[in-house]
């Protein structure tokens, strides 16, 4: 029972790569198990301040073996740059290793990501347009490139040769788009897999040893629950799953050796991208906390739409993920607030509900209802004792427990490593 899953809770963006940071310290083993470069995990420490986009918060640790694992799609560019930048902060990334099974994002997915945003107009999903969903797509179909094809240039010019041809079919047919050449791409990325060589490992392997020795595994999530394809507001999702179960195909691991689930939450709610979000201020109040916390997205500048906490979003992340635990991120941003609202049910016409609607058409029409609890105005940024925190800032997270029906393990006051609260341990060592 040595692995410990960390997922988003809400719509991604909630801090899950400061607190797989913290954790990591303890682990010996970090594993992205999903999602592509649309994430972006910010990372605080003394090296500096990191915007991860796949290599996994644990890489600050130099004795902890992080994974890009078989449930990630890759852009090999976009992971090049990364460890470029890592390693000229003076950050070891030889102990990286990346699954050889894992999908590989190509020219074409990146392309027809935009064109077929373009081609959606006022219904676009707000995809980053990284390729990611038709990466995914092209995995499902049984016609995608894995890291290790890399790895053999024959078997590598044969697929590529064969899908570019379906590709540029659609590129010059469909979207009237100049095809992509073969050879160019061909030769890039065989430059690519030379460079990526010396991570490609079977890492199915490195993992099994690791739990037959029973060293702590931290599988790391992208995005959020409510971006789920199967239980997020479909169609304006992501193209993996971000739950604790896609951690275990993600991974490779059984999910009967799951220790612990931790859901990370952010003491309000946002959101990138389109789609119904029942709880969202547009309003001052949601201007004073997008720019209090500087919520603008790690990976496209984005302005993340912002609300007060959704506890009917938040119960129904708690029950599908089958979360142990919850890390409160962001507590400080309402030190200043003399009030705090949560929504506690959804007005449906004439209806209350108290379940999270799967129809997207009803949750644009769903009103929040809310509960309005005092605010404690005095900073908690400096707080790193549970029982020091304001009376009224006991209370919310009291009241969030009992909504979610799931413990607060961790807090966290700020960006920096040392602005958490451990509540009650979640990794020992």
């Amino acid at each position: 029972m040595s692995v410990i899953a960390v997922v988003g809770g809400q719509w991604g963006d909630e801090g899950k790569g400061k607190i797989i940071d913290f954790l990591a310290e303890k682990a010996k083993v970090v594993v992205r198990f999903s999602g592509g470069d649309n994430a972006g995990h910010t990372v605080i420490n003394p090296y500096g301040e990191f915007k991860l986009h796949l290599v996994p918060s644990g890489i600050f640790y130099p004795q902890v073996t992080c994974i890009i694992s078989n449930g990630v799609v890759i852009n090999p560019a976009v992971l090049l740059t990364e460890l470029d930048e890592l390693q000229s902060h003076g950050v070891d990334t030889s102990h990286l290793i990346i699954s050889e099974r894992a999908h590989l994002i190509m020219p074409y997915h990146t392309l027809l990501d935009g064109l077929e945003e373009e081609r959606r107009g006022k219904g676009a999903l707000g995809t980053t347009r990284r390729g990611i969903g038709p990466a995914f797509v092209d995995k499902v179909a049984r016609v995608g490139i894995r890291v290790g094809d890399l790895l053999n240039k024959d078997i590598f010019l044969k697929q590529l040769s064969s899908i570019l041809e379906l590709k540029n079919a659609i590129l010059t047919k469909v979207y009237q788009h100049a095809p992509l050449p073969l050879e160019e791409i061909f030769e890039q990325y065989c430059h690519y897999g030379e460079e990526l060589a010396p991570f490609i490992k079977r890492t199915s392997s490195i993992i099994d040893r690791a739990m037959a020795r029973e060293e702590p595994i931290l599988l790391e999530g992208a995005q959020g629950t409510l971006l789920d394809p199967d239980f997020g507001t479909y169609p304006y999702v992501t193209s993996s799953s971000p739950l604790a179960g896609g951690g275990s195909i993600g991974a490779g691991i059984g999910p009967m050796a799951f220790g612990r689930v931790v859901g990370v939450f952010k003491a309000y709610i946002t959101r990138v991208g389109s789609g119904p979000m029942p709880t969202e201020l547009q309003d001052k109040v949601g201007e004073l906390i997008r720019e209090k916390a500087h919520e603008y997205g790690a990976t496209t500048g984005r302005p993340r739409r912002c609300g007060w906490f959704d506890a009917v979003a938040g119960r129904f992340s708690v029950q599908v993920n089958g979360l142990s635990d919850i890390v409160l991120t962001h507590l400080d941003i309402y030190d200043k607030f003399p009030s705090i609202k949560m929504c506690t049910a959804y007005k449906f016409g004439n209806k209350i509900l108290d379940f999270f609607p799967s129809s997207t058409a009803i949750l644009e029409k769903c009103q929040p209802i809310y509960e309005e609890l005092p605010g404690w105005q005095v900073s908690t940024s400096e707080i790193c004792d549970f029982d020091q925190l304001p009376l009224e800032a006991h209370r919310y997270i009291g009241r969030l427990e009992k909504l979610l029906s799931c413990p607060v393990s961790c807090i966290t006051t700020g960006p920096r490593r040392k602005q958490l609260i451990e509540v009650r341990p979640i990794l020992s060592g």
